[in-house]
């Protein structure tokens, strides 16, 4: 069982940057895969970014190539989504989620096992 909570989310003026965190609880955090995931009012859960278990691949959605940067620290059972140069459009709760030793980064919902509660982004005009 693994328990997922993220924070660093907040309101931020557009070309501002945030960092997001995803504490995890269980001891085996480094045999999961992460995923960052967002939903906007009214819209669907779409990817943000996955990375392996050991952090030596990732993987983004077009939407944030060259702004966003996944990370993780096994040591801490963290991962981290850094994004910058952000945009009104990014406005969204996201969400971290957890895949259990995947051989490939997977890009939707149904993939994950584990999720946490989200964290609000919200980015000014």
């Amino acid at each position: 069982q693994v328990q997922l909570v993220e924070s660093g989310g907040g309101l931020v003026q557009a070309g501002g940057s945030l960092r997001l965190s995803c504490a995890a609880s269980g001891r085996a955090f480094s045999t999961y895969s992460m995923g960052w995931f967002r939903q906007g009012p009214g819209k669907e859960r779409e990817f943000v970014a996955a990375i392996g278990v050991t952090g030596g691949s990732t993987y983004y959605a077009d939407s944030v190539k060259g702004r966003f940067t996944i990370s993780r620290d096994n040591a801490k059972n963290t991962v981290y989504l850094q994004m910058n140069s952000l945009k009104p459009e990014d406005t969204a709760v996201y969400y971290c989620a957890a895949d259990y030793d995947s051989f490939r980064l997977k890009v939707i919902v149904p993939a994950y096992e584990y999720w946490g509660q989200g964290t609000q982004v919200t980015v000014s005009s």
